[in-house]
């Protein structure tokens, strides 16, 4: 079997309002080549596009890849991280306060995404110069302002 690429993804959401116009950006790494992706909704919230961000960065490796993630979203890497995104499927997505947890569908996704590569989530602080990070988050508003 062969070694699986080293991808390198940054990802960022964005929204007007919350809820409102929303945008995500990503950008994938690999072996010197980048992609740059983004997207939009009309009407959304900023914890969807985060979520999109890193579930269509991912659907568009063709392969199993061991993918190191940049997020600046505490919510994504956190629902990761610390297993809250397995445990609410294992409960029928509901939280520990049997609430129904938000974006199942989207959650659901980025589970199905994940098993498919080796992921390390990484989480930055937004806004503070990671150059990635800011790119991002350029796409993303951009794309948040075309939905609009």
């Amino acid at each position: 079997m062969s070694e699986r690429k080293e991808v390198e993804l940054y990802c960022d959401g964005a929204c007007s309002g919350n809820p409102g116009p929303g945008g995500w950006g990503t950008i994938l790494r690999c072996r010197g080549q980048e992609l740059e992706l983004s997207g939009g909704e009309a009407q959304t919230t900023n914890n969807r596009m985060e979520l999109c961000a890193l579930i269509e960065g991912l659907r568009r490796l063709k392969e199993p890849c061991r993918v190191t993630v940049y997020t600046d979203s505490q919510y994504v890497a956190n629902g990761i991280n610390l297993g809250w995104a397995a445990g609410w499927k294992r409960n029928g997505w509901r939280k520990a306060d049997k609430k129904p947890a938000l974006n199942p569908e989207l959650w659901d996704a980025l589970l199905e995404e994940l098993a498919r590569h080796e992921c390390k989530i990484i989480w930055v602080r937004g806004h503070a110069g990671h150059p990635e990070n800011e790119r991002c988050d350029r796409l993303a508003v951009a794309a948040a302002k075309a939905a609009s």
